[in-house]
């Protein structure tokens, strides 16, 4: 089977979380940096590293064959040249489940630039904190 070329970022992520909807491994692997060396954090997991791992985890955890209902929110993105990194949230929850309230995750996701076309290098997901953080003050403070 021939990799397919992804001429954007947005084309990898979009193939990125249908592979994850629908649970397929092979679509999943197609959108990683097979020259470089690709990381990815689960929610909760461990950093893995190299496309072995990467591999075996995704594999791990699509065995179940669930599928999932994936809405995508709060897209920030950094670019350059040969590097894009979107940071987003995700909102995941099963599909056949009706009612159920969805999982949310923190995402960042880091794409490069190459001879094949766009490619995942960094996949990073985080749970959602419960609460919200403190707001922010920016005024200056005197310390004695």
């Amino acid at each position: 089977m021939t990799a397919p070329f992804f001429s954007s970022a947005e084309e990898v992520e979009v193939a990125f979380y249908d592979a994850l909807a629908r649970a397929d491994l092979e679509a999943m692997m197609a959108v990683w940096a097979e020259d470089d060396e690709p990381v990815c954090i689960h929610p909760g997991g461990p950093r893995l590293h190299g496309l072995p791992a990467i591999r075996d985890a995704w594999r791990q955890l699509f065995a179940s064959g669930t599928r999932l209902r994936i809405r995508l929110t709060d897209l920030l993105v950094q670019e350059s040249p040969m590097f894009i990194v979107r940071n987003l949230i995700e909102e995941l929850s099963v599909e056949d489940i009706a009612g159920q309230a969805p999982n949310v995750v923190l995402a960042t996701n880091i794409y490069a630039s190459g001879p094949q076309g766009w490619r995942m290098v960094l996949h990073h997901a985080s749970p959602m904190p419960m609460s919200a953080p403190p707001a922010r003050d920016d005024a200056p403070h005197t310390l004695h």
